[in-house]
């Protein structure tokens, strides 16, 4: 009898398994590879105007628009993309939807919306910006700002991503990770633009993603000036015939919860059904094993005196 009661019970627990086995395994099937993997290229996603029924439901809700013709999108290594969102802020009302920013001021707390805005956004002084980087592949991430100037020059370079102040120097990228600058602890969590001088027409963001640590650059805890001619050497080497694709219908949107939560903790990543980027950067023919480097303009709009514009 204790024999047969064994026998059973080690029936029923192998039966368990079987099922549960079964089951995770049908589910694994179902995921397509969208599903199963956060990928941010897939030619898929670009919009050529003529969408198969097998494409149709992924480009319906992630279509990219091309917005550098002149730069073909083949060639392209998935793992040497560059995804950025520009977040710009403002009040929250009561009918609003999407995540807040809680920002203190004084003793007061006051809720901001952020909302996508395009790359060819005009901005004005006093915009409050946020900038959110995600990469392809594992690697270290490092922001450069300049200011540049109506007569196309450029000021000099200071890394301003990674320091010490802002997650605690840790600059590392993987898939599906969120990067915001400034994150959500800092104080103030957000840029807020202000001309230096009337001629200038731009802040430009050099976002740069290395499979290893950059030699020589020491994290601290504060922004720190760099050579011109060691920018200007790694623009040569990984910051040509650098294109983008803009996310259709993309501006405008809010902050998700999925999006807030990532920035907020590094062990939770995106997902293929997450928020795709606003700004798909690509660079044709890049090998993942070498970095890559690509600008972001936060462009100024007119003021009382007239500014040539730029290109991008």
């Amino acid at each position: 009898m204790k024999n047969r009661k064994s026998s059973n019970g080690i029936a029923v627990v192998a039966l368990v398994f079987i099922v549960g086995f079964l089951g995770v395994v049908s589910g694994t099937l179902a995921q397509t590879p969208e599903e199963a993997t956060r990928r941010l290229w897939d030619t898929a996603f670009i919009n050529s105007g003529k969408p198969n029924n097998k494409t149709k439901r992924r480009t319906r809700a992630r279509a990219y628009r091309i917005a550098t013709p002149n730069i073909p999108t083949t060639g392209v290594d998935g793992d040497t993309v560059v995804g950025v969102t520009l977040w710009r802020l403002r009040r929250s009302t009561p009918t609003d939807s999407g995540e807040r920013l809680i920002v203190h001021e004084g003793r007061e707390a006051g809720q901001w919306l952020p909302e996508r805005i395009s790359p060819d956004t005009k901005l004005a002084q006093g915009d409050r910006l946020r900038i959110s980087v995600e990469a392809a592949r594992t690697g270290n991430l490092y922001v450069i700002d300049r200011e540049q100037y109506a007569d196309g020059s450029l000021g000099e370079p200071h890394l301003i991503f990674p320091t010490t102040r802002t997650l605690n120097g840790n600059n590392q990228v993987k898939v599906g990770k969120l990067i915001e600058i400034p994150a959500q602890e800092d104080s103030p969590p957000y840029f807020t633009l202000r001309r230096s001088r009337p001629d200038q027409v731009a802040e430009v963001l050099s976002v740069l993603v290395t499979p290893a640590p950059l030699e020589g650059i020491q994290i601290t805890d504060k922004e720190q000036q760099l050579a011109e001619t060691l920018v200007a050497t790694w623009e040569k080497q990984w910051g040509t015939r650098v294109g983008l694709l803009e996310l259709e219908k993309g501006a405008g949107k809010t902050w998700s919860k999925e999006e807030k939560a990532a920035g907020a903790d590094p062990t939770k990543a995106l997902t293929s059904q997450s928020p795709a980027p606003q700004v798909l950067y690509y660079r044709p023919n890049a090998r993942s094993t070498e970095p890559v480097l690509i600008k972001v303009r936060l462009r100024y709009g007119y003021s009382g005196t007239a500014i040539n514009r730029t290109s991008r």
